[in-house]
């Protein structure tokens, strides 16, 4: 780190967004540093821009247009008088040229060196840097040439099947699962738009998928004073689509001997590159207690509460005061390991729907209440938008506790209070997982959510009667008085549903979901009361609560651990608008055109990739749901395209 990074600095610049920028901040301010946001046109007024103490707009909407602008970033930090820019993770932290140009610029980045970038920032020089250091690599291609006929070369050598991964990024994010020979030229090629989508660099390994791993990896931290220190390990194993989805603190089941080794190992392998700062080498460790070298993550991670929950350290003031040319304040045996912890993070997305990015207003937003053992780490308020244009995390929720088991429980609790309303989440998944019994039992590995699919990813079943007649109830409690100005006193004012000479019913049409029932509230309503937002009923003798919002024209119910929009439907144009209906596949979600694969006339059989979108840097292919023709197209590639939207029909 050059002889400047060695001065302190009052004013720091987070070249990121969302909950980690939010997260940065925090720790800065607390040290008495002041703040600087960037933000895209479309983030202006997201929440880390409202935190910071001053804010600067990049323009653009895409990250390529912003959040990836270099040029951009390094002169919102002169303009803003910010003497240090820490990258957050994702988008530049693990670029070195962003490294290099932060530094030639006279200012302060907070993380390694460029050349340890250079060295572990790529998967493939660090997989060549790990083999002649004798650490052992599961086996792969790392090389140079990025051929579609070199990459069938090496799979074929290694035997399918083969993980393709984006050499410099992470986060799932140009990552596939290749099963068959067949398929392995689409999934490069979608690999590889991916990767230059997020990272900007598009080049590619190949390595072979272990069955049944553990990804256990290890925080390191080293100063620039020469020494280097591991505190402890985490266990990352549940994970969708290769993302990580549960994090915790220590990894269940090590022996003090294997953390020790794997540690030391993990040191060496900073060392050895010259490292500064905060990293992550991260392990593949399988059911004999063997571990594999896959790569080192040169930044912050998103799973480093854990870590700061059984430290009691804070890793982001750790990296200011490194930055600054302070010494590491501990040695490695001093290094605390207290209870355990557990990290779910909070997706906007939806898993009956194979984990599509989910966009729109939060229009519920309420966190989980503080108290000891528990944090919440996000990048939202009630209000935001979530846009198509980034990754769909909204934030992360952290329970610690003496043991795992009082983590889970306090974890389980935190994700019972959580409600968010608006658009669809992850939230009921997660609860799934931590509540499972196998979960309980820490049998991970990174195959568990395909293995207990069914238990975490049930069928959905129908809204029962107890649901619409709370819903009915609800709506009608929530529905606003609307009196006579003239005489607040007449019958005429009133909405309790009285006819002179006949029985006081109302009838509401309601939607949810894709169910809609027609309920018929009798008489003045007993045992049923809205108390703030919470709705209040007694059944069998039991009382039971639930949230119940309004807002506008929609009620957001809390029914069976999730929040569902309940909407008043026009049962007659409901009716027309079905008969009058728009036939055809449509976009899953707000998104971009990438590729249109069909042409009017051709003929497709059912699963046919028809369209790619992509949305929150990911790719989503829109198939055929039958054999047919297509008969038209409404999206051309590159047309930005709202949910719902049709794209494509098919005819018969």
């Amino acid at each position: 780190m050059s002889d400047q990074a060695r001065n302190t600095f009052t004013s720091l610049l987070v070249a990121n967004r969302g909950e980690i920028a939010c997260r940065v901040m925090r720790t800065a301010k607390a040290m008495g540093l002041s703040t600087v946001a960037v933000h895209s046109a479309t983030d202006r007024n997201a929440r880390h821009v409202r935190q910071a103490d001053l804010a600067v707009d990049l323009g653009g909407s895409k990250a390529a247009d912003s959040y990836l602008q270099i040029d951009k970033l390094i002169a919102a930090a002169q303009n803003s008088g910010a003497q240090a820019i820490h990258p957050g993770y994702g988008f530049l932290s693990e670029n070195a040229g962003f490294a290099r140009a932060v530094e030639a610029a006279g200012l302060v980045f907070l993380g390694p060196p460029a050349s340890a970038i250079d060295a572990m920032g790529s998967k493939s020089a660090a997989k060549s840097l790990m083999e002649s250091a004798g650490v052992p690599l599961v086996p792969g291609y790392h090389g140079e040439a990025q051929d579609a006929a070199t990459f069938r070369e090496a799979a074929a050598r290694i035997g399918y099947p083969v993980l393709l991964k984006a050499t410099a990024g992470g986060g799932g994010k140009g990552m596939k699962v290749v099963e068959r020979d067949e398929d392995l030229a689409d999934a490069l090629a979608s690999a590889q738009r991916e990767a230059q989508s997020s990272f900007g660099d598009a080049r590619m390994l190949v390595e072979k998928y272990v069955l049944k791993p553990r990804h256990v990896e290890i925080q390191v931290f080293a100063d620039q004073h020469g020494h280097c220190l591991y505190l402890n390990e985490r266990d990352c194993s549940i994970q969708r689509r290769h993302q990580k989805v549960v994090e915790e603190a220590p990894a269940p089941g090590l022996t003090p001997e294997l953390r020790r080794a794997m540690g030391e190992a993990a040191v060496r392998a900073a060392q050895a590159i010259g490292y500064v700062g905060a990293g992550t080498v991260e392990f593949l460790l399988d059911a004999r207690g063997e571990f594999f070298f896959m790569e080192m993550n040169t930044r912050l991670q998103v799973e480093h509460p854990v870590t700061e929950a059984i430290t009691g350290l804070d890793l982001v003031a750790w990296q200011i005061r490194v930055a600054q040319g302070e010494p590491l304040p501990i040695t490695q045996e001093q290094v605390p390991l207290n209870g355990h912890a557990i990290e779910v993070r909070l997706y906007a997305e939806d898993p009956a729907h194979d984990f599509l990015p989910a966009t729109g207003t939060l229009e519920v937003y309420r966190e989980s209440m503080a108290g000891p053992g528990r944090r919440v780490d996000s990048g939202v308020e009630e209000g935001d938008e979530v846009s198509p244009f980034y990754d769909p995390m909204l934030g992360k929720l952290i329970a610690w506790g003496e043991d795992r088991e009082q983590a889970r429980l306090r974890l389980l609790a935190m994700l019972d209070e959580f409600a968010i309303g608006g658009l669809r989440t992850n939230l009921a998944f997660l609860r799934r997982i931590i509540a499972h019994p196998a979960f309980a039992d820490a049998e991970l590995d990174t195959g568990f959510i395909p293995r207990y699919q069914a238990d975490l990813l049930p069928v959905a079943e129908g809204l029962s009667d107890t649901f619409w007649s709370l819903a009915a109830n609800a709506w009608r409690l929530s529905t606003p008085r609307r009196t006579r100005e003239d005489d607040p006193h007449s019958p005429w004012s009133a909405i309790s549903g009285m006819r002179l000479g006949l029985n006081q019913d109302v009838g509401l049409s309601l939607g949810c979901l894709d169910e809609t029932r027609h309920i018929v509230l009798c008489g003045v309503l007993e045992g049923i009361q809205l108390q703030g937002d919470q709705l209040v009923y007694e059944q069998h003798g039991v009382r039971h609560h639930t949230l119940a919002i309004r807002r506008d024209d929609t009620l957001y119910l809390g029914w069976n651990g999730e929040l569902h929009a309940v909407h008043r439907v026009d049962p007659i144009a409901a009716s027309e608008a079905s008969h009058g209906a728009h036939g055809g596949l449509s976009a899953p979600m707000n998104g971009s055109i990438v590729r249109v694969l069909v042409e009017i006339g051709q003929a497709v059989e059912t699963g046919t990739p028809l369209v790619v979108m992509e949305a929150m840097k990911m790719e989503h292919s829109i198939r055929a749901n039958q054999a047919g023709v297509v008969s038209a197209l409404y999206c051309t590639e590159g047309e930005m395209v709202s949910e719902g939207a049709v794209l494509v029909e098919i005819s018969v």
